[in-house]
């Protein structure tokens, strides 16, 4: 996948001699903040959240990593030495290609490489721009129905297996406040409500 994002013969040697690949489990996570950045996970297979989580472990969402994405505020943080600010989490069973960050400086003598972080940088950023606007001006049934679309989309299904609770702790709100507009959601017919399960009705 990684190797196909380039033509330069030089830069994909470079890629299979010093990369790695590792898998990681649904739900499982591959990164928290406080971690050292030692690596820049690109996604080879599956999908990764990524949520920015404070000091008392509440969790907001941002954005997902699809193949052949990388994570924006990890590459930051490696450019920066700064430790990591965000957690990455498996949405399903993914695979991800490791590169360690003493090549992120040397590989922009290749033109494809910066083009590729330049990209992840302002797609990154206008999905920011994104969750700011909707968390700035939107209502919350706004935010939990975003929420829940790109959960769902980033699985490829229509039914998600979640709590209430889980989506309050990303949406960082209250449980009550969710399940009440996920009843009112309900009775519009956006959604169809299970135990621990959320099918969305409309698109």
């Amino acid at each position: 996948m990684l190797e196909s994002l380039f033509t330069d013969p030089v830069l994909k040697e470079a890629i299979r001699k010093f990369t790695r690949t590792r898998k990681i489990k649904k739900d499982e996570t591959l990164f928290t903040p406080g971690d050292k950045v030692i690596f820049i996970p690109i996604v080879q297979k599956g999908v990764l959240r990524i949520v920015r989580e404070d000091n008392e472990g509440r969790e907001i969402f941002l954005y997902h990593l699809y193949p052949a994405q990388t994570c924006a505020m990890a590459i930051n943080c490696c450019e920066a030495g700064k430790e990591s600010m965000v957690k990455a989490i498996a949405e399903d069973d993914t695979e991800v290609i490791l590169i360690p960050v003493n090549l992120m400086e040397d590989w922009f003598r290749f033109p494809e490489w910066r083009t590729y972080i330049n990209q992840t940088y302002s797609s990154r950023f206008a999905e920011l721009l994104g969750v700011i606007d909707l968390i700035a001006f939107s209502n919350l049934d706004k935010q939990i129905l975003h929420y829940l679309r790109k959960r769902a989309g980033a699985l490829g299904t229509d039914t998600l297996n979640i709590t209430h609770q889980q989506i309050a702790d990303e949406l960082h709100t209250h449980r009550e406040a969710v399940s009440r507009l996920l009843c009112t959601m309900e009775e519009k017919e956006m959604v169809r409500l299970g135990r621990n399960e959320i099918r969305l009705l409309s698109s």
